[in-house]
């Protein structure tokens, strides 16, 4: 069953909004799910539990009402009745601080992507550098591209959601880890002409899949219990950041965030940090039965 403004529908998310292909394609299988809901001929207050039978966690519920809030949005703007556009509210969703990689760990992962193949122990080793460095998405890392280094003022072009550009500054000592791989690591990586700046097994672009099966590789050689994900990165670069001094929007713009309330988690992961210091370093700590 097609819906409504099918056609037109993706082709604004794609060709007008932005959206990349991996979040059109999240958007289909959300509204494809609706489609096979209203075959059922249930009515809309049985969705949630009909999400349930197919066992999506209370997030995934939350991310479908979402897709379809913006669909029912589209229909409206089109002339059509939208009335479930009142009726699906989203679920409750407690939100869960993320799991942040600190500085040691980061070390650990550093020395476990050793190869013995020197030049793609390099590669390996700059891919953890910009990714705890820049504080992107793997879907930002493995687009980047020679032309965005600017290696004379020291920042990136970082393309994130919706191709939006942003500016990253780069320390020192990522500008000379990035301009050696550049210059006697990734040509002898490389096996066609192209402009990424990461070059994978085969020569090409990494993909993101790449990036992921490289780190559950260095994960186990590191004795992590379970495989680091790139967005630990990303989590620990802010908090690092926000530890030692940053401001929120200077946080904000360098992650991204179109909103400063998504930067503002990192708040609450900072403030437990400052909580566990104080439970084992606290004067008060030791003091017993008073």
């Amino acid at each position: 069953m097609m819906l409504k403004y099918w056609v037109e529908f993706f082709d604004e998310l794609q060709n007008v909004r932005g959206r990349s292909l991996n979040t059109v394609m999240a958007y289909r299988r959300d509204l494809e799910l609706y489609a096979e809901f209203q075959v059922q001929n249930k009515e809309l207050n049985q969705f949630f539990d009909f999400m349930k039978d197919r066992n999506l966690s209370v997030r995934s519920q939350a991310r479908v009402i979402s897709s379809l809030r913006t669909y029912f949005r589209f229909l409206e703007n089109k002339g059509e009745k939208a009335l479930e556009l009142r009726q699906l509210r989203q679920p409750k969703i407690k939100n869960k601080l993320p799991k942040v990689l600190s500085e040691n760990d980061f070390k650990r992962l550093y020395e476990a992507c050793e190869n013995e193949n020197s030049f793609r122990a390099a590669r390996n080793q700059i891919t953890l550098l910009l990714l705890f460095g820049l504080g992107c998405r793997v879907s930002e890392l493995v687009q980047l591209n020679l032309q965005d280094f600017n290696e004379l003022e020291c920042w990136l072009i970082v393309t994130g959601k919706g191709n939006k550009q942003r500016v990253v500054p780069l320390t020192s000592r990522l500008v000379t880890e990035l301009k050696d791989y550049l210059e006697k690591i990734r040509p002898h990586l490389i096996k066609e002409t192209n402009s990424a700046i990461l070059i994978n097994d085969r020569g090409h672009r990494p993909s993101r899949i790449d990036i992921w099966r490289w780190l559950s590789a260095w994960s186990k050689i590191a004795g992590f219990e379970s495989s680091v994900s790139p967005h630990q990165f990303r989590h620990g670069c802010a908090t690092s950041l926000l530890d030692n001094g940053a401001d929120l929007r200077t946080i904000q713009m360098l992650l991204g965030h179109a909103s400063i309330q998504t930067t503002q988690i990192y708040t609450t992961v900072s403030r437990r940090k400052i909580t566990e210091e104080l439970e084992i370093h606290h004067p008060l700590a030791n003091v017993k039965n008073i």
